[in-house]
């Protein structure tokens, strides 16, 4: 962060809220010419500080998915187990967020699932699948999303 400027972080902060926001109408937020704006915005991508642009999507309208908070232990912490364990949560749809964490459990992750039987059914692939090293599976169902992620607060 001390790479950047007052300008850079509110370009960050605007983005983070208002992503569909024209360069012409962030120029002017900004208070810079559409140029040097879209010259900004271009660094700050190229340097990794953006890393993608997305639309936020409303989970409760496509269909009733079921929201889960699940932490797993693995059996061993060697590398080879975790990076099996990950390449497979990468892989996985329902996966919508997954964690390396320290303290009772090593990963955290938000699954996305159509039911309590696909959540069943995924987690028991996880658990009988002696390559990963799933040695416990906990899980928490999201009753209400009481603050979604919107984005990091920029200093």
């Amino acid at each position: 962060m001390k790479n950047l400027d007052r300008i850079d972080r509110q370009i960050l902060a605007i983005l983070q809220q208002e992503g569909r926001l024209t360069n012409q109408a962030l120029s002017e937020r900004v208070a810079l010419s559409p140029r040097a704006c879209l010259e900004r915005v271009r660094r700050l991508e190229k340097a990794g500080y953006i890393c993608g642009y997305m639309a936020l999507v409303e989970p409760r309208k496509l269909g009733g998915l079921l929201t889960i908070v699940v932490e797993v232990s693995l059996r061993d912490q060697s590398a080879a187990t975790h990076a099996r364990f990950e390449a497979r949560m990468r892989a996985a749809d329902e996966v919508i967020e997954c964690f390396l964490v320290s303290g009772a459990c090593d990963y955290v992750l938000r699954l996305a699932c159509r039911s309590l039987d696909h959540y069943r059914d995924l987690t028991n692939a996880w658990t009988d699948d002696p390559t990963l090293g799933v040695e416990r599976i906990a899980s928490k169902p999201e009753l209400q999303t009481v603050k979604p992620f919107r984005g990091y607060p920029i200093p």
